[in-house]
């Protein structure tokens, strides 16, 4: 990276990680060591969107986030940690932003609409967190069989928050909550390299015995045990596909090892809007023979 893009690293990691709080020029130019009266510009001119704008926009998109897969969380609780007075600040803002009400969002989220607004800034942030190379460790180990509760993803990759949230739905009816049932993504496809109505993606969890009949559509499947090549991915699902190329492109290039007829899978360990983006971690798996 270079010199600016590490000091843009520290302002990013500082809002992610501080978005209850209020985020002024002076404080962030302080972490960035830059001076205040050129801050914003820098900024500005690096990304194409000013500092303000871009506070709102990451704000708004754990609201979004929260609205959809948070049931609990009140929309009065939403609008104070986004940063906004009232309700009804908070629900124009929302609404100028990514086209729906809050409460219409959480009741049927226009996924294609929020992918457009955020396609941009998905982005900028990759532009400047891109992993460097030898930041990725990979080790081998041996992955022990596991028997999952699946719910299939086809289709366009901007609507799988909608299939996400209908397994959550499954998930909380059957007492099934991610801290003691792990969960995995079976990853068959590049969504660069398929077209959208062919892509392919599972939601997983851990389960003991067979899936009940029910009418989401949720299967049993299985992880087989077997040797894994596993990278450690801390950080927003935007930078995902640089771990999984490393994995593909070098990593298994250096070796005497072949893959195993399964697809790529991630264990998501902790997950967005539960934590900041940049505390993410996801394990990323590549089976071997």
């Amino acid at each position: 990276m270079t010199h600016i893009q590490n000091k843009f690293t520290d302002v990013l990691n500082y809002i992610d990680l501080h978005l209850d709080d209020e985020l002024s020029i002076e404080q962030l130019s302080e972490i960035a060591h830059l001076s205040k009266y050129h801050f914003h510009r820098q900024f500005s001119s690096y990304y194409g969107i000013s500092l303000s704008a871009y506070i709102k926009l990451i704000r708004l998109k754990r609201a979004s986030y929260q609205l959809a897969f948070r049931k609990s969380l009140k929309v009065i609780d939403i609008a104070l940690s986004s940063g906004y007075e009232s309700p009804e600040a908070f629900s124009k803002a929302f609404s100028q932003a990514i086209g729906q009400s809050p409460s219409k969002f959480r009741q049927s989220p226009d996924w294609n609409c929020w992918h457009n607004k955020y396609e941009s800034l998905t982005s900028m942030r990759v532009k400047i967190r891109d992993d460097k190379v030898n930041d990725f460790k990979v080790e081998i180990v041996n992955f022990l069989d596991i028997n999952l509760a699946v719910l299939e993803h086809k289709g366009a990759p901007q609507m799988l928050p909608n299939t996400i949230n209908n397994f959550i739905r499954w998930r909380k009816e059957n007492k099934l909550p991610p801290s003691k049932n792990r969960t995995f993504n079976l990853v068959y496809d590049d969504p660069a390299l398929v077209s959208p109505e062919n892509y392919k993606f599972d939601i997983c969890t851990s389960i003991k015995g067979s899936v009940k009949e029910n009418n989401y559509g949720v299967i049993n499947k299985n992880i087989p045990s077997g040797p894994c090549a596993v990278i450690r991915h801390i950080g927003s699902d935007d930078t995902l596909k640089n771990a999984v190329n490393y994995l593909y492109d070098v990593w298994l290039s250096s070796q005497k090892r072949e893959l195993r007829n399964f697809p790529l899978f991630f264990e998501r360990i902790h997950f967005f809007p539960e934590v900041a983006e940049n505390e993410m971690v996801t394990d990323i798996y590549l089976p071997l023979k």
